[in-house]
């Protein structure tokens, strides 16, 4: 057991500079995966090193990553070394991390593998790249242990209902996600019809701002249950993402494009939203990515969006832990502009 501030972990845990040490070793940094399963490393990066002598390298300088996630200690997120992927500022936070990567390793690497490729791509680049995980890890053990002990869902009751609810006022369209009964649930139907409104958006040149709603309770509760395991082709699921994009095309209407948001903003429902560049949440609302607990990543475009938005830091955070953010706190980092009542 080590301790470190208020920090009580059974991990052993590096300073920045020793974790730099580590990554130069060729055969050491081999092993820093979870096919060794090395499942995470945790760092403490505002501890000094054991070691006295000084460190050539610098804490900044390497570009050498594990792969695996890397957790920092730290009292808060900001200026957090390149090198880190998650950081835990406190007992809790920690807790939910190495939990949820421990159930599900896999998922949690190519979380952290993308959000750094993301980093430095084009958004064109990210989706693409994330498609190909998210369809990869569609076909793992890990997801189909999961749909194997969900609940079933149930029927949809609410299917002769259009999807959407499209008008026209002037220069602007008015986009009302319609499955009020499912909690606004992302399916097929509702991707399609979503995209059909956007590219009526691209195309009229007098449709000056597009404003996106939710009926009900809920802005969007994420994927439908319905449907997750459906896919039974990666390659087939990967060309069909990728071929009508809503999050590109939201990408490209990311200036006229505003969303009014409230209640569950979940999955899809945040990960789309945050292409915009104008988002107003109901103090109700809150936010949340729990993809990774079911064995999956983030497949609506969040590892660029969000990311874009808060960091790849904060939004590893959110997926890996799979912790509800309130309105104040998405405020705070830049998940959302402004907060209405």
């Amino acid at each position: 057991m080590t301790t470190t501030g208020y920090f009580i972990v059974m991990e052993p845990i590096l300073s920045a500079t020793e974790f730099n040490r580590l990554v130069q070793n060729e055969r050491a940094l081999d092993e820093l995966s979870v096919a060794f399963d090395q499942r995470y490393i945790i760092v403490d990066t505002n501890r000094a090193s054991s070691d006295p002598v000084s460190d050539p390298v610098g804490i900044n300088a390497t570009n050498r990553q594990p792969q695996c996630p890397v957790i920092a200690l730290a009292a808060n997120d900001v200026k957090q070394p390149a090198f880190v992927d998650v950081v835990a500022q406190c007992e809790e936070d920690l807790v939910l991390l190495t939990s949820a990567i421990d159930n599900n390793p896999l998922a949690a690497t190519l979380l952290v593998q993308l959000l750094r490729h993301n980093e430095h791509s084009t958004v064109e680049q990210g989706l693409y790249a994330e498609s190909l995980s998210y369809s990869c890890l569609q076909h793992s053990d890990d997801f189909k242990q999961w749909l194997a002990t969900r609940p079933q869902p149930d029927s949809d009751n609410a299917s002769n209902e259009s999807p959407l609810i499209i008008q026209r006022d002037a220069s602007q369209l008015n986009i009302t996600l319609n499955r009020a009964s499912k909690h606004n649930a992302y399916n097929a139907a509702l991707r399609d019809a979503l995209y059909e409104a956007l590219m009526l958006a691209a195309s009229d040149n007098s449709i000056v701002t597009t404003m996106i709603r939710g009926a009900g309770p809920s802005f969007c509760a994420g994927g439908d249950l319905q449907e997750f395991g459906a896919a039974r082709d990666a390659a087939a699921a990967h060309a069909a993402r990728t071929t009508r994009s809503t999050a590109l095309l939201l990408d490209r209407l990311s200036l006229t494009t505003q969303f009014v948001v409230h209640g569950a903003c979940i999955g899809a429902g945040i990960e789309l939203s945050a292409f915009s560049r104008s988002i107003s949440a109901h103090r109700d609302s809150f936010f949340q990515l729990p993809e990774v607990a079911m064995g999956l990543i983030p497949g609506a475009g969040g590892t660029v969006s969000i990311s874009n938005r808060i960091g790849r830091q904060r939004t590893a955070f959110m997926a890996i832990s799979n912790k509800k953010i309130d309105a104040e706190q998405a405020l705070n980092w830049g998940l959302i502009n402004r907060i209405h009542d």
